[in-house]
This record gives structure tokens, C-alpha cells and sequence, in this order.
């Protein structure tokens, strides 16, 4: 059983390590001598994840309760943390500096293992209600009193998911193919299929990556579409007949079902059964085992509701009966990956098509989406301005002949929308509104990823409803990081999709590009920071624009 004292000072190693090729090597030598459970939890838990990928149960720990466990530990009061805090922006290193003051000791001092450490999120995750934060705060003691300053920081920056130490996910999985001589495009295969980290390195250590296959009740990645501006450009590209569905705007979903066992989960791969009880009812009745992948669309008398009346379904908060009323769903099926048994996935679109007819009965909460066959131009947009019409986002083209690449483009989907393109971005800053918003947070400075690195791309004050904003500047207000009484710093949890009619050069913004008329266009809480645009979208789109801000 390893310590988790050698994990944190292979970490600390790949911090201090700016190639990233060296950090691979670093991990990929820890990794190498862990047998195949502590290889799942040092992987898992070098990606800033506390727990396995897809699961319902998180440890739910948040800022406050760790911060009040500091305070007890070591008697610094709410203003010194702050201070603290306000020095570093990072709780695992406000964690590393004060936490040499703790006032109490274990009487047997033990070495922390990774499996400890496990075993102890794996507690918090499943305190639930009343005195539950007792539990956990008792969890976190006992867990900080064993540990050194340095694991502590570690732990601390598993729990609120900010390991900040430039190993992002596809390094991980480059430090797993490394440590057991693995092929790279291989694991990252068997990575895209399985979803989780920690799984991945579980299988790549025993030696069966080989034998890893889409399992019901764990989530895949999800098959993405590419962007095209005009249909004479995807007729011209596709050069054939193919499908044209609509482009529903609702929450991407996949449904697992085996016997009377359903679940559902969402872009982020977290599940997200409980906030559609219908669905459930509603699968139930469909006489197959499946995992089907289709949109949670909002949706009553024919037509589509706003996406907006999902967030509170999506957040559980207060009155989720009235939510759920507010908001009834149908979720709109559109592929079908297993089925009873079999594998689909590979199939082409157009046998997988058939066998989601085959198990879909239309109407009630599940149907299945509507395709038409388009290759000519006039074509697409009668039906992308039909889509339009019926309150859709517009149009996803796809290959006949494509098999399902989970988390792949690759051009076999293509979408086309009304704007230029939409970016997803997490909010790093938020300020005071001015006029009728004068003394509300409603102005939102949001960026994109370059590596392991957020970089700005723009600010943006419209798109939300009134509402939206007052809830908005809760959650900002509990994310703070430094207030100077105009501006504040964000963590970067917060995601949004924002709309823009160009993208243009800018030395306003470190990403070097700024977006022109930006608006929000939702609240992404099915995403978070890990799953938002990179700098290599913004300099496509920027290239593929008629008109740049270029001489």
C-alpha cells in the first residue's frame, strides 16, 4: 500500500517541472511501482477527483467547511485566513502554510495511504442530510491531523478540485501508456470509452486494456459535432445524401438502462438521475436493456420550452416539484450505443438508427429524433430555417455510414447554427452593473483554455434574466477569491455559453483575441472548467472568418 506521502512529493516534483514531457515522465515512474488499486487512485486523484467519474455521490466539501476545520486546527481567525488566503488564491497552499500551527496531534502517528484516503472521501461522499457536515468536517480532521503540510495541500486540492500543477487529463493518460509500455492512441481508446481516470489506469496496470468494452450503468464520452458556417459548405463537404436532425437546446444526455436499474448522465459525465424522475418512470417501460444518447429538451404542447426552466432541475434546489412542473421533458433520442448485449457503437449510423426504431415508441417522455435526408444546399436551409421556426437551435448533419466516436469529432457530425459559433467559457472575474444594475455583480469577465492555462477572451453583461443574475451573484459572491470592492476574482467553476458575431485580434485580453458583441446565451451547469473551448477553437474560427480584424 503506497503513502500518500511519496504521491504528494511526486506531485510537488511535477509542479516544479515546467516541460511537459518531463512531468509525464515523473508520474509515469510513480505510477509504475503502484499496484493496480493505488494506480487508480493516484491517477484519478492527480486530475484534482476525489471519486470515480459518473458517480452520483461527490464529497460535496465546500470552502466554508474547510475553512471553519483550518480555524479550529490551528485558532487563526476569519480574518487571518483571509488574509492568508488573499496571499496565495489557492486553499491547498493557505492549507500548506498555516497548517504547521495545528494545535492537536494524533496519538499514534500513522503514515497516510492513498487507500486512507480513499476510504475517507469515499465517507464524506456518502454523508447525506442531517449531520452530515459533522461527519464530514470529522473526516477532514482526522484525515489533516495525520497528514504533513505537504500532503494536506494535496488534499485539499483534490477536495475542491484545483490541483493547478499543469497536469491536465491527457497528460495523465500519456503518463499511464508511459508507465506500462503501452500504445498511446490504444489508451487513449480505452480512456474515451471508459470515461475515468482512475479506471483507465486500473485497466492499463492489470494488463487487460485490451478487454475494455462500453459497460451499461458507466458512462462514455460523447460523440461532438464540428461546426460549418453554411449549407453550401456542408453539401459541398459531405458531397452525398445524409441526415439532418434538428439541434435541440436542452442538456446532453445518456441514458443507461438494464432491467429495472436507470441512469442518467450528463455532459460532465456526473449523474443526473434524480433530477428527471420521468425519465426514469418513462424507461422503465421499454422492454430492452440500452444506453441511448439523445437531449433533455424542455418541452410541452409540441413545442420546446426555454433551456433556462431546466437549471433549477439541474441544481435540485428549493421546490423541485414546481421546477419539474414548470419544466415537464422529453428527452429526444437520437443514437443508441448498446443494446441488449450487443455492441452498436461501431455500426453504422444508419443500422443504429434502425435499431433505436425498433425500441423507441413514440410519444410519452422518450421519442425519437426527427431526420430528414438532405445533400443539396436549398435543402438544409429550408430545414435549418424550419428549425428555427419550430424554436431549435438549428441543424446536426451526420454520415449515414459514420460509426459512434465517443469523444471525437472528426467530421462525421456537423452542426449549423444561427450565430457565428458559440464558445463555452468559465467565469474568472464578475463586477458592479452600472445604471439600472448599479450594485449588482452582473458584468462577467470569462475565459478560455490554452493548456493547463485560462486566458481571457472578453466580458460580457447581457443574456441573463433578471433572476439569473440575483442567482448568479450568490454563487459568485460564495466563489470569490479576492474582492477589492468593484472587481472580484473568481474561482473558475462557473460556465456559460456566450454568442458573438466575430472573433478579432486584441491586446486587451491575454488570449490575444477578443469577441465582438458577446451575449450569453446560458448557464452551463452541465459543464464545468474542464470541458470549456481551448484557444485552438478561437484561432479556427478566427481563421475561417470572411473578415478578421487583420490588415
Amino acid at each position: 500500500m503506497d503513502r500518500f506521502s511519496e504521491f504528494a512529493s511526486t506531485l510537488d516534483r511535477v509542479r516544479a517541472t515546467a516541460g511537459k514531457n518531463e512531468k509525464v515522465r515523473i508520474l509515469s515512474e510513480y505510477l509504475r511501482e503502484l499496484d493496480a488499486d493505488d494506480a487508480e487512485r493516484a491517477a484519478r486523484f492527480a486530475t484534482g477527483r476525489a471519486s470515480l467519474k459518473g458517480s452520483a455521490d461527490e464529497t460535496q466539501i465546500g470552502y466554508s467547511t474547510i475553512t471553519d476545520v483550518i480555524e479550529e486546527m490551528t485558532g487563526l481567525s476569519s480574518r487571518e485566513m483571509s488574509r492568508v488566503y488573499v496571499k496565495h488564491g489557492d486553499l491547498g497552499k493557505v492549507v500548506e502554510e498555516v497548517l504547521s500551527r495545528k494545535r492537536e496531534t494524533t496519538l499514534f502517528q500513522e503514515d497516510l495511504s492513498l487507500r486512507d484516503v480513499a476510504e475517507a472521501f469515499e465517507a464524506m461522499s456518502q454523508a447525506k442530510g442531517t449531520g452530515s457536515q459533522l461527519i464530514k468536517k470529522g473526516r477532514l480532521k482526522s484525515l489533516l491531523l495525520r497528514a504533513s503540510e505537504t500532503e494536506a495541500k494535496y488534499l485539499i486540492k483534490i477536495l475542491t478540485k484545483e490541483m493547478r500543477i499543469g497536469l491536465v487529463d491527457g497528460l495523465v493518460e500519456e503518463a499511464v501508456a508511459r508507465a506500462y509500455g503501452l500504445d498511446r492512441g490504444a489508451v487513449r481508446e480505452a480512456h474515451l470509452l471508459i470515461g475515468d481516470i482512475g479506471m483507465l489506469a486500473r485497466q492499463a496496470r492489470s494488463g487487460d486494456l485490451g478487454l475494455v468494452r462500453l459497460e451499461l450503468m458507466r458512462p462514455t464520452n460523447f460523440m461532438l459535432a464540428d461546426p460549418m458556417e453554411r449549407p453550401d459548405e456542408i453539401a459541398s463537404y459531405f458531397g452525398k445524401e445524409v441526415y439532418a436532425e434538428y439541434k435541440y437546446d436542452g442538456v446532453r444526455a445518456q441514458l443507461h438502462k438494464r432491467g429495472g436499474e436507470v441512469r442518467v448522465y450528463s455532459r460532465r459525465l456526473e449523474e443526473i438521475t434524480a433530477s428527471f424522475p420521468e425519465l426514469v418512470e418513462g424507461a422503465r417501460r421499454i422492454d430492452h436493456d440500452l444506453l441511448l444518447d439523445g437531449e433533455i429538451v424542455p418541452f410541452r404542447d409540441g413545442r420546446p420550452l426555454s433551456f433556462q426552466l431546466l437549471q433549477r432541475r439541474l441544481r435540485r434546489i428549493e421546490n423541485f416539484g414546481d421546477a419539474q412542473s414548470a419544466s415537464p421533458v422529453v428527452f429526444f433520442c437520437f443514437d443508441i450505443l448498446l443494446l441488449d448485449g450487443e455492441e452498436l457503437y461501431r455500426k453504422p449510423l444508419q443500422e443504429r438508427r434502425a435499431a433505436l426504431a425498433r425500441v423507441i415508441v413514440e410519444g410519452g417522455t422518450f421519442r425519437q429524433a426527427e431526420t430528414k435526408s438532405v445533400s443539396e444546399a436549398d435543402q438544409i436551409q429550408r430545414l435549418f430555417r424550419r428549425s428555427r421556426s419550430l424554436g431549435y437551435e438549428g441543424l446536426v448533419l451526420k454520415d449515414p455510414a459514420s460509426p459512434y466516436t465517443p469523444g471525437r469529432r472528426g467530421k462525421f457530425w456537423i452542426k449549423l447554427k444561427e450565430e457565428l459559433d458559440t464558445l463555452d467559457v468559465v467565469i474568472v472575474g464578475a463586477e458592479l452593473g452600472h445604471g439600472k444594475r448599479a450594485g449588482i455583480i452582473s458584468d462577467y469577465t470569462f475565459a478560455i483554455r490554452d493548456g493547463p492555462d485560462l486566458k481571457v477572451i472578453g466580458k460580457a453583461y447581457s443574456g441573463l434574466t433578471d433572476k439569473e443574475i440575483e442567482e448568479m451573484m450568490a454563487r459568485i459572491k460564495s466563489l470569490t477569491t479576492e474582492d477589492d470592492g468593484y472587481y472580484r476574482k473568481v474561482k473558475p467553476q462557473l460556465v456559460i455559453e456566450v454568442a458573438f458575431d466575430s472573433i478579432q485580434k486584441s491586446e486587451r485580453h491575454d488570449s490575444g483575441f477578443a469577441l465582438r458583441f458577446p451575449r450569453i446565451k446560458r448557464i452551463r451547469d452541465d459543464k464545468d472548467a474542464g470541458q470549456i473551448d481551448t484557444i485552438e477553437k478561437v484561432r479556427e474560427i478566427y481563421s475561417s472568418q470572411k473578415v478578421t480584424s487583420e490588415p
